[in-house]
């Protein structure tokens, strides 16, 4: 951020601020005023703002300056003492790549490949400018995905953190204003949460393919997350305790730790779940995969593929309204609370931090937390009038 300073050994003010990666001190022959430094420091804003957005032209405010020629030069497009984004942008995965899970990396390294570099590679990374960022962000939104789609606000947000992440370093490293402050994030929808009835659990289970039926009775009975449950190996099942172990995950069709220290948790099994795992144990109890759940073909669950072949058409067949997947989750919360289960142990098996998700996410599915008519107030001060006028009696 830019500055207003004297100059040692005088009363002169002079402007200190960095463009294209280098320090400017252009100094003035204005003394060190109140009003003097008011005018300075609104001008300096103003430039600010325009280094920003990209429309800073160092001659209309600084036609004398010995720097002038240099910034023509970058100004001009010719090459800076910044790499290009390509070569940074190489650089830094090589660098950050060991602090990522797998999954992480890959998605990192898409972003740079299919839509960060065909728009910003040959640029040197210190002439992005903030209109050039909206700019690829507008291009971004209107691009189709894998469904040939539009990509989502979710997506584009994605894809947009990473060329932050980028210029954040950059910026940091090389010394020169991060033309990303202030670029918000698009707004995203919450996801809608529309948990199954238990009857419709049923009425799904009933119509789902028999060789699914044990993996989708213990995503609706125990809340699990799909890569959870994808992932899951007969090694952290426990029969006999009742207990599954949340240690790892299946994502993008490889094996990680869970993505928070609270998800790495036992879990209780219900007698629907365990009934399922028994039976789940009969057919796949001896792969030498280890994996609980398995495809037709043998191989591990591909959510994706299970998602389109399986999860919609048994919808369809049960005659329920379209869901995503990770409503299984949402009932197996639902129907913990409305059972009246400890809320704390219902967060616990959910891999909550805390009750306060379950009260904000959930609640208003669950009649007898959600009361809004006085009744169990009433209920609770009847009770306790009428027991203590019989205690007076």
């Amino acid at each position: 951020m830019g500055s207003i300073r004297k100059r040692k050994g005088s009363n002169c003010l002079f402007f200190d601020f960095r463009y294209m990666g280098k320090r400017c001190r252009e100094q003035t022959t204005l003394q060190d005023t109140t009003s003097n430094r008011t005018k300075m420091k609104k001008m300096m804003d103003r430039i600010e703002v325009e280094i920003a957005l990209g429309s800073f032209k160092y001659r209309d405010y600084f036609p004398a300056s010995s720097m002038l020629k240099v910034f023509e030069e970058l100004e001009q497009g010719r090459p800076g003492d910044t790499p290009l984004f390509k070569d940074f942008a190489s650089e830094w995965y090589d660098e950050m790549i060991v602090e990522w899970k797998e999954s992480y990396a890959d998605t990192v390294s898409l972003n740079i490949r299919v839509h960060l570099n065909p728009h910003f590679a040959g640029k040197s990374i210190s002439h992005i400018t903030k209109a050039d960022i909206l700019k690829f962000r507008s291009l971004l939104a209107k691009e189709p995905g894998l469904t040939n789609e539009f990509l989502s606000p979710s997506r584009v947000n994605h894809v947009m953190t990473t060329l932050r992440q980028i210029l954040n370093e950059a910026a940091d490293r090389y010394e020169f204003n991060n033309p990303f402050l202030g670029i918000k994030p698009l707004r995203v929808e919450k996801t809608k949460v529309d948990p199954f009835t238990l009857e419709e659990v049923m009425l799904f289970l009933d119509a789902v393919k028999p060789i699914y039926k044990d993996y989708y009775t213990v995503r609706f009975f125990t809340g699990l997350r799909s890569a959870e449950i994808d992932g899951l190996k007969w090694e952290y099942v426990d029969l006999a305790g009742k207990l599954i172990q949340v240690r790892e995950t299946l994502v993008e069709g490889k094996i990680e730790t869970p993505k928070t220290t609270e998800s790495q948790r036992y879990v209780q099994l219900n007698s629907m779940a365990l009934n399922a795992l028994e039976n789940q144990f009969e057919i796949t109890g001896d792969h030498p995969s280890g994996y609980v759940f398995l495809s037709t073909k043998g191989s591990a669950i591909d959510r994706r593929n299970l998602r389109k072949r399986i999860w919609y058409p048994t919808l369809e067949k049960a005659g329920l309204r379209t869901r995503r997947p990770y409503q299984t989750r949402h009932t197996a919360a639902t129907l913990m609370l409305a059972s009246g289960e400890n809320p704390e142990w219902i967060a616990r098996q959910m891999g909550h931090t805390t009750t306060e998700m379950l009260f904000r996410v959930y609640s208003r599915f669950v009649p007898n937390l959600t009361r809004q008519d006085g009744s169990a107030y009433e209920r609770m001060l009847v009770s306790n009038i009428t027991q203590n006028s019989r205690e007076d009696a």
